[in-house]
């Protein structure tokens, strides 16, 4: 298992990001989302909305007691044009759920687009990216430190 980008979002992250954060569409956000998986990244790249990834088979969003989908709206998505080294960065700032219950081990998080999140479902939402992140919840808190989630060079 590997950190990708998925196929549909290839070309188009940073244009999600700078969407976002322009709050164009008023709505629009980025989720974080953990997931247990034992399917090929190969499978799982070219699966189009959040409603594919959950309906694959071999993968499952968590459930354990603590757990809860992040956000990310208008300004906190961190975009970086580094013109040195011809590319563009995005970050946002490292994630805690509190308290996570035993249960579901944590394979991977996944970052998407939702371009309307008063009314848009995860057959609406486009998954972005994929990462890898082993953790078994046991009670205590859980941190995912993030510096770039995804990067365009």
């Amino acid at each position: 298992m590997g950190n990708f980008i998925f196929t549909r979002s290839k070309g188009r992250f940073v244009e999600f990001a700078e969407r976002i954060n322009a709050n164009d569409p008023t709505n629009s956000i980025l989720t974080l989302s953990a997931w247990n998986t034992a399917t090929a990244d190969a499978t799982l790249l070219d699966l189009d909305t959040v409603a594919q990834v959950e309906a694959d088979g071999g993968t499952a969003e968590v459930t354990n007691s603590g757990y809860a989908r992040k956000t990310f709206a208008d300004s906190t998505i961190t975009i970086t044009y580094d013109d040195t080294n011809d590319r563009v960065d995005l970050d946002v700032a490292d994630q805690t759920w509190t308290a996570v219950a035993a249960g579901t081990a944590w394979t991977d998080l996944m970052f998407a687009y939702d371009s309307d999140s008063t009314s848009g479902t995860d057959a609406n939402q486009v998954p972005v990216s994929f990462h890898d992140f082993a953790v078994t919840p046991d009670g205590s808190d859980i941190t995912a430190t993030i510096a770039v989630f995804a990067r365009a060079s």
